[in-house]
């Protein structure tokens, strides 16, 4: 929690101002009960209208300068606490844009929007709570004694006796609900994963059926959810009670001790008034530090996952890969290659076996390299090693002569134009979505993707062509059209090494022959791999990898791999019935 303060240090001059001016509406707030006794000792028993009248004015002005005390008190800690959390989630949304793929799913969408929402939140109601009472009520608190000492010390000692019974119980309670706190927000991260999963997914939920069984689950978790709230809640809930058992005995105390005190003509009638008054302020101001206490705890208990997601620095998650020593001859390979594979295995963080095993190969300038397989083989996690999404465990991925590891990552990926297997979209026009990939590309550049892609004629029959509003996660456009979209994304940047990770899948054989003429017309510079389950979308490539479980049965040309390699041959002609046989 500690180290999420930096991020209040542009407002030191609001956190200073804050408490300070809380400080003072305090210190008017102290004089009152004195005030009141004065009326009472000197205007009502003597009959003196005029110094009821006069003492009234005062009480009047210590209203006023206390109102204004405490309405820029409340500005400043407002403005604090909100610029504090402005910046704390750009901050942590930055942060979170730098996860590698290994963190990203480790740590779990779900878990990273409670940590962006609900936490912030709760961290910045706890820095506005903290500036404008932390100081103040215990300063009310220890204030009232010491005045109540002023006017009778007798009467006074029950103070000094009932605040430390009323710290050990609010301070108590604060270190038992710690913990607590922290369960409710995990049991509030599984919410919200059912809460996401079921409104992503909603059509295949209908489809398949299974409304009942997410609803039984969702209860489930909320139920979960709503047991630790009520249990914490309980704990917090007996704070209250316990203090005004605490004070009220003292009340009690204090009238009896105070009463024979008047009777006995030690102190007058507004005194023992005036004590009764500072009693009452530390049960208020107590009840409030209660509450204090509590929004502190739940604000540290989401203080420390923040911590805990700042804490995960840029590839701490990514597969530990011990020492690697390049194999014989690897160094001039990647000189000579855009893309070298050296012996590399993959096995992701708290995986069991390895996804990739031993994979060796290498990608020339202009070459098309095809990478099939049944499902699970490992495809989508080899051509992933490129962009440096995850990290081999053995072995070394390079790229234009260098080790993946050893090149930023953003100039890696500015060489790559990749399209993940499932297309995503953003709202916002399709020229936006296409200049994703070139911020800088012309209308022009945005139409030869599209027409690269295959995209252009249904694009320009779109109300307003590229300036067509597509809707959140592409939800207004068919998923060949989604799919089409993405690559032109990617061929925007005109990238030097291009990734088609089964991006074509939608797509029909007519549309997928077109796409991959048109990518081999864009330039001869440009190395392509190309990843699918189907054989018509690789048979033409220089080079196909064929992948089993993780491992290389095969590499070669289509009529090569139909010969020699019999995983190859088994897609092969299972497909034959279709026109990609042809």
């Amino acid at each position: 929690m500690k180290k999420l303060l930096k991020y209040l240090g542009n407002y030191k001059k609001e956190t200073v101002l804050a408490p300070l001016f809380k400080m003072l509406e305090a210190i008017f707030e102290l004089f009152v009960p004195i005030v009141m006794s004065e009326i009472i000792n000197e205007g009502i028993v003597r009959e003196n209208n005029s110094y009821i009248w006069q003492m009234g004015l005062v009480l009047v002005g210590l209203g006023v300068v206390g109102l204004v005390s405490s309405v820029t008190a409340q500005f400043f800690a407002a403005k604090a606490a909100v610029g504090f959390s402005t910046e704390l989630k750009r901050e942590l949304f930055k942060h979170i844009e730098h996860f590698s793929y290994s963190q990203a799913d480790k740590v779990g969408t779900s878990t990273l929007i409670t940590r962006l929402t609900s936490d912030v939140n709760q961290v910045q109601t706890g820095v506005n709570m903290v500036l404008r009472l932390f100081l103040r009520s215990p300063f009310i608190v220890f204030g009232a004694m010491i005045m109540a000492f002023t006017v009778d010390v007798k009467a006074a000692l029950i103070f000094v006796v009932a605040i430390p019974l009323l710290s050990l119980v609010v301070f108590g309670i604060m270190m038992i609900n710690i913990p607590l706190f922290k369960w409710v927000q995990a049991a509030l991260d599984k919410v919200l994963l059912s809460t996401r999963e079921n409104l992503k997914g909603v059509r295949v939920i209908r489809a398949f059926n299974t409304e009942e069984k997410e609803r039984k689950t969702f209860e489930t978790r909320n139920d979960a959810l709503t047991k630790v709230q009520i249990f914490a809640g309980r704990i917090a809930a007996l704070m209250n009670p316990i203090t005004y058992v605490i004070v009220n005995v003292a009340l009690i105390l204090i009238i009896k001790t105070g009463a024979v005190r008047v009777d006995t003509g030690i102190i007058e009638q507004g005194d023992l008034v005036a004590i009764l008054n500072y009693m009452s302020m530390i049960l208020v101001e107590l009840v409030k530090l209660a509450n204090l206490i509590i929004i502190i705890t739940k604000s540290v208990a989401s203080g420390n996952r923040i911590t805990d997601i700042f804490d995960m620095k840029e590839n701490d998650l990514l597969a530990e890969t011990g020492s690697y020593l390049p194999s014989e001859g690897v160094v001039e390979k990647a000189k000579g290659n855009v893309v070298v594979f050296d012996h590399v295995s993959l096995t992701y963080p708290g995986a069991g076996d390895e996804s990739l095993t031993d994979i060796d190969f290498t990608a020339g300038v202009g070459e098309t390299v095809g990478i099939i397989g049944g499902t699970g083989s490992g495809k989508s996690s080899l051509v992933q090693l490129i962009p440096h999404f995850y990290e081999a465990t053995k072995g070394g991925v390079y790229v234009n002569g260098k080790n993946v590891k050893d090149i930023p990552d953003g100039e890696l990926r500015s060489l790559i134009g990749y399209v993940p297997q499932k297309a995503v979209l953003f709202a916002g026009s399709i020229k936006d979505n296409i200049k994703w990939g070139n911020e800088d590309a012309s209308d022009e550049d945005v139409l030869r993707a599209l027409e690269a892609a295959q995209a252009k004629d249904f694009v320009l029959a779109k109300d307003g062509g590229i300036n067509f509003k597509i809707n959140q996660g592409g939800k207004n456009v068919s998923g060949g059209q989604k799919q089409r979209l993405t690559i032109a994304r990617a061929l925007v940047r005109d990238p030097k090494i291009l990734i088609l990770d089964d991006s074509a899948s939608a797509l029909d054989y007519a549309t997928d022959a077109a796409l991959r003429k048109a990518i081999a017309e864009t330039g001869k510079d440009k190395t392509v791999f190309i990843v699918s389950q189907r054989t018509a979308s690789v048979r033409h490539a220089d080079k196909i990898i064929v992948l089993d479980d993780g491992e290389v049965v095969g590499i070669g040309s289509h009529d090569q791999l139909v010969e020699n390699c019999s995983v190859y041959k088994e897609i092969y002609e299972s497909q034959l019935t279709g026109k990609e046989a042809k």
